[in-house]
């Protein structure tokens, strides 16, 4: 299992310190297609104006100890790489079914139309764009078990408290 590696990463949002400046999305779009198109970007950033506090939340892959994206794959197109921990993806293998998209909790791939293939984060094979360009420092990332601690503590705790 990849959570007893201490090589293994993951991104965390700490949705306190977001400012919906949305740097992450612009510098995600540019590393994976050269331009400026947010449409295209591997992590969202979604705005709720009824809320007072936390107005924003980043979308983007968890890169699942067992992820049910890979499991949904009928091309294997989508796998767990067990040393780094990343959910990767050979875009040659994928057949366009959408299928990740759809058992994904989080609806994190999308279909690119003009690729005719699902895509996804991959972490920037090790340097996540969205992270180095987070001005507050909202997206960090951390060892795996961390972010794992870091998102129970987060999430878990408060949904208790409503």
């Amino acid at each position: 299992m990849v959570r007893s590696q201490s090589d293994a990463k993951a991104i965390v949002y700490e949705p306190q310190l977001c400012t919906g400046c949305r740097y992450c999305e612009v510098a995600c779009a540019v590393w994976h297609c050269g331009r400026i198109d947010v449409a295209q970007s591997r992590i969202r950033i979604l705005f709720d104006e009824a809320r007072t506090a936390e107005r924003y939340s980043a979308v983007n892959c968890q890169h699942c100890d067992d992820p049910i994206c890979c499991a949904v794959c009928p091309s294997e197109a989508l796998q767990k790489d067990e040393k780094t921990g990343w959910v990767t993806q050979n875009s040659s293998k994928c057949v366009g079914c959408e299928m990740c998209i759809v058992a994904c909790p989080l609806s994190v791939p999308f279909f690119d139309a003009a690729l005719k293939i699902a895509v996804k984060c991959d972490f920037c094979f090790g340097a996540p764009e969205c992270v180095k360009h987070c001005s507050s420092g909202a997206l960090r990332v951390y060892a795996r078990e961390e972010a794992v601690r870091f998102n129970e503590r987060l999430y878990l705790s408060a949904k208790e408290e409503q």
